[in-house]
């Protein structure tokens, strides 16, 4: 879906719409907030106009006014996020995600202005970025939990609680000013001040140039034993397939049923597809495993 939005709009030559999708590799963030200042402010009536050409008429260039015209907003949304250890370029390309898929949503006929309505969809797609990226564990997964992870430094503020360790008392004070359930404080509160932890930090205090991971043994298989067994198991592959060729029709058959294929057949149902007896099955398939395991090892001594 976010990628549909993101192509929505085609890539004119002009450099507004370049400005749009975001801060790029090549560009400095002070290049890009440079650039978007360029871009006029709209008016309420000319949103209506660009948003009821492109809503019925699909017009391209009104799109654009519409999306350009609100890069600065973006911006100043992305920045009051800053603090949460995301860069600010990141939250600004996100932004305008939300940006575009507003504008996909948008119905200038309910009265809203557009930029009261994207702001909504840029906050959000802020918000998705730094659950996504703050940690590498998954954190608010459910919309109480969103809301502490957000608001619980406005709410300590708010409070006066100052302390990391929050009592039973702080607790349920924050439950009743945010709305929602002490458990999800307690478990939100938690995880962020509990940082994750690297892998590659050092084991132990004492342990300046050693990490973690140096103490972690190797089980994979080496690089050539892996290159020596995949080569092994293709010339195994090859060989089974031409043997398997050089059996009879019914022999190959009956032998792929019976010992190549998951689930196997049964007795019974070869027996009724042949038209002979499970034992003659049987001993077509004895038959053609000894044929076609005597070749093999013919060709692997040879």
């Amino acid at each position: 879906m976010k990628k549909q939005i993101k192509n929505a709009l085609p890539i004119p030559a002009s450099q507004s719409l370049v400005a749009a999708r975001g801060v790029s590799d090549e560009s400095s963030l002070a290049q890009y907030i440079q650039t978007i200042q360029k871009f006029p402010v709209l008016t309420a009536e000319e949103e209506y106009e660009y948003a009821t050409k492109w809503v019925k008429e699909k017009d391209e260039k009104s799109a654009e006014k519409l999306i350009v015209s609100h890069l600065r907003m973006v911006v100043s949304v992305a920045y009051d996020f800053r603090n949460y250890g995301i860069p600010v370029a990141d939250l600004i390309a996100s932004g305008n995600m939300g940006l575009m898929e507003a504008l996909q949503k948008f119905d200038p006929e309910k009265g809203f202005r557009f930029s009261t309505y994207a702001m909504f969809w840029v906050k959000a797609e802020i918000y998705e970025t730094i659950l996504n990226n703050w940690s590498l564990v998954k954190i608010g997964s459910s919309a109480n939990q969103k809301r502490v992870f957000f608001n619980l430094s406005k709410a300590r503020r708010a409070l006066g609680i100052m302390d990391n360790n929050l009592s039973e008392e702080q607790t349920k004070q924050i439950a009743d000013y945010l709305k929602v359930p002490e458990t999800d404080v307690k478990r939100m509160a938690t995880r962020i001040t509990a940082r994750d932890v690297s892998l590659n930090a050092p084991a132990h205090q004492s342990d300046d140039n050693k990490d973690v991971l140096s103490n972690l043994s190797d089980d994979k298989t080496g690089i050539e034993e892996f290159a020596e067994q995949k080569e092994f198991r293709k010339k195994g592959f090859d060989m089974l397939r031409r043997h398997l060729a050089s059996l009879p029709d019914r022999d190959r058959e009956i032998l792929y049923a019976r010992r190549l294929t998951e689930p196997a057949a049964t007795l019974e149902s070869l027996s009724k597809k042949y038209g002979i007896s499970r034992e003659r099955v049987r001993q077509i398939e004895e038959r053609a495993f000894n044929k076609l395991r005597d070749a093999m090892l013919k060709e692997t001594e040879g």
